[in-house]
C-alpha cells in the first residue's frame, strides 16, 4: 500500500470510531494498539477518572536515535455532537460526512498525521532525538485531558499540536485566556396579574444587567459574550429566578481580568437596584500564550515549511487548545493548520491533498529539529 491511501484509510478508520467527549474508550483502545504495533511505549493515564470520562490520555514515546530535542506531537481524540455513526465519504478529492453527524477532521486529522508521521520515521530510519505523543480526552469544552494529563511521563520542552483549521504552513502563535462567568439572579416571585408590585422580576434585572454590559468584540485583543440566560416558570408568574453564563476572553489577562471585573460589576449593580441577590461565580478556563517568533517551535515549523515550498503564516487565534495548558505547563507549544474546515457542524470537510500535505509536513518539522542542540 503506497503512503497515500494508508494515510486515507487511516483517517476513514478514525472518523468511524465514535469518541464524542468523556465517551474515548474505543479510540484510546484502538491507538493503544496501533502505537504498540509501531513499536513505541504506550501507557494511559489516569485523567479520566479525574475528568469522569471513559478513558483517560493516551501517551506513547518512541526512543531518540540522535541528539536533537524530544518533540512533543499531540492532538485530541474527542469530538463534538453529534459525532456517533459517522459516515464519511470521499468525493472529488474532498472528504466529509453524510451531512448527518460532524466528520471528525478535528481532531483525527491531527491524530493521523501523527501516527503516519511516527511510521515514516520508524520506515526511512531520520535520526531524532525522541518523540512523545499525547492523545487527549475531552479538549473540546474544557480542555479536561491536558489540564489532567500526567506531565511526569511527558519529557519534552517542544510541542506541536495538531488542530487548527489553518492551511498546512498555519502556525498559531498567540492565543487568548478565558473566563467563564455564571450567575443566579433572585428576585421574588407574586402573581403577575394580581400583585406585581410585590415581585421582583429576576429576567428584568437580568436584562438591565445584561444592556450595561460591553459585549461582543471589546478591542482587537479582548472578546466578551453573554450566550446562556434562563429562567421563569408561568407567563403569570413574577420570576424569581434567573441564571445567566457568559464569557470573556483576551489576548492579554490584564484585559481579561478586567472584562470579567465589568461584567461581575453590572451583574451586582442591577441587582442592587432592584432589590435583587446576585450570586455570581467566575473560572478562568485557560491561560493565554504568546510565543516570540524566535522560540523553538516556531522556528522549527517555519523552516520545515519553507522546506516544502509551504508559505508559512504566523497568526492569532481566538480560541483556546491543548496548547494553552502545555504552555502554562513549561512546554512551548505551538498549533498547526491541519485544513479542517467548517469543524463542529454537519459540513465539516477536509481535502484529500491537506490530509496528505499533513503527513508530510508533520515529519518535515521532526527532520528540522534535529538540527536543534538539546
Amino acid at each position: 500500500m503506497n503512503t497515500s491511501n494508508r494515510i486515507i484509510e487511516e483517517f476513514l478508520e478514525l472518523v468511524q470510531v465514535d469518541s464524542v467527549s468523556g465517551k474515548e474508550r474505543r479510540i484510546a483502545d484502538l491507538l493503544k494498539k496501533k502505537l504498540s504495533a509501531l513499536g513505541l511505549e504506550v501507557w494511559e493515564d489516569d485523567a479520566g477518572k479525574t475528568a469522569k470520562a471513559e478513558a483517560g490520555n493516551i501517551i506513547a514515546r518512541l526512543p531518540g536515535t540522535g541528539e536533537g530535542p524530544v518533540l512533543l506531537l499531540s492532538a485530541h481524540m474527542d469530538t463534538v455532537e453529534p459525532g456517533c455513526g459517522v459516515r464519511p465519504k470521499v468525493e472529488n478529492g474532498v472528504i466529509s460526512s453524510s451531512g448527518e453527524t460532524i466528520l471528525g477532521a478535528d481532531d483525527k486529522a491531527g491524530i493521523a498525521a501523527i501516527l503516519e508521521s511516527i511510521r515514516l520515521v520508524k520506515e526511512n530510519g531520520v535520526i531524532h532525538g525522541g518523540l512523545e505523543a499525547a492523545f487527549t480526552i475531552w479538549e473540546e469544552g474544557g480542555l479536561f485531558g491536558a489540564k489532567n494529563l500526567d506531565y511526569s511521563l511527558i519529557t519534552a520542552r517542544i510541542c506541536f499540536v495538531l488542530d487548527s483549521d489553518g492551511q498546512p504552513g498555519t502556525i498559531v502563535t498567540v492565543a487568548p485566556s478565558h473566563d467563564r462567568i455564571g450567575a443566579t439572579v433572585r428576585g421574588r416571585a407574586a402573581h403577575a396579574g394580581i400583585n406585581p408590585e410585590e415581585g421582583v422580576n429576576a429576567i428584568q434585572v437580568a436584562a438591565h444587567a445584561i444592556a450595561q454590559m460591553k459585549v461582543g468584540r471589546i478591542d482587537h485583543e479582548t472578546t466578551s459574550n453573554i450566550g446562556i440566560i434562563s429562567g421563569g416558570k408561568a407567563v403569570n408568574i413574577v420570576p424569581d429566578s434567573v441564571t445567566i453564563q457568559g464569557e470573556a476572553r483576551s489576548l492579554r489577562a490584564e484585559k481579561r481580568v478586567l472584562q470579567t471585573e465589568h461584567m461581575r460589576r453590572a451583574i451586582e449593580n442591577a441587582a442592587e437596584k432592584f432589590g435583587a441577590r446576585a450570586d455570581i461565580v467566575t473560572e478562568t478556563i485557560y491561560p493565554e500564550f504568546n510565543l516570540p517568533e524566535d522560540s523553538p517551535p516556531v522556528k522549527i515549523a517555519v523552516e520545515a515549511a519553507r522546506n516544502l515550498g509551504l508559505k508559512p503564516s504566523l497568526v492569532k487565534t481566538g480560541g483556546g487548545s491543548d496548547a494553552n495548558i502545555f504552555n502554562s505547563r513549561g512546554i512551548a507549544t505551538a498549533v498547526i493548520g491541519i485544513g479542517m474546515k467548517k469543524v463542529h457542524t454537519t459540513d465539516e470537510y477536509i481535502t484529500v491533498a491537506d490530509l496528505l500535505e499533513n503527513a508530510r509536513y508533520l515529519f518535515e518539522i521532526i527532520k528540522v529539529a534535529q538540527k536543534i542542540k538539546n
